[in-house]
């Protein structure tokens, strides 16, 4: 067998050779003679892209892996993001709800209302 190329992902370089209906006719073909060297080369040719598409698809597996397992941490995150701000809100509204908790609020408002015209009056 001959030495392996790397086409290093070159699309163009996969594809070369390569017509509608398969690999190109040489002049020096019959229609009943195959040379078997160049059997071999067609062959070995073959046999590189082939590697490489395996190779591509397994680099698109792993990308696609790690996005999958990426998207799903982000998700993860997302739900206990809405579960915090689910509880909080839930509190929010329990404090409001009730009477005493109207009364604490307008005695802060009226505690912020007086130090507000104080530092007004004394400055």
């Amino acid at each position: 067998m001959n030495a392996r190329r790397d086409y290093g992902g070159n699309r163009a370089a996969l594809f070369d050779g390569i017509e509608e209906g398969g690999i190109r006719a040489s002049s020096s073909y019959s229609s009943h003679e195959i040379d078997e060297q160049e059997n071999d080369t067609a062959m070995d040719g073959l046999q590189d892209r082939v590697n490489l598409l395996k190779r591509l698809s397994g680099d698109i597996h792993e990308e696609v892996e790690s996005h999958n397992h990426m998207l799903d941490r982000m998700g993860n995150d997302m739900d206990a993001s809405r579960g915090i701000l689910s509880g909080t809100m839930d509190k929010f509204k329990m404090v409001f709800k009730t009477k005493s908790s109207r009364g604490m609020f307008t005695l802060v408002a009226s505690f912020v209302g007086i130090f507000l015209i104080i530092y007004y009056f004394t400055r």
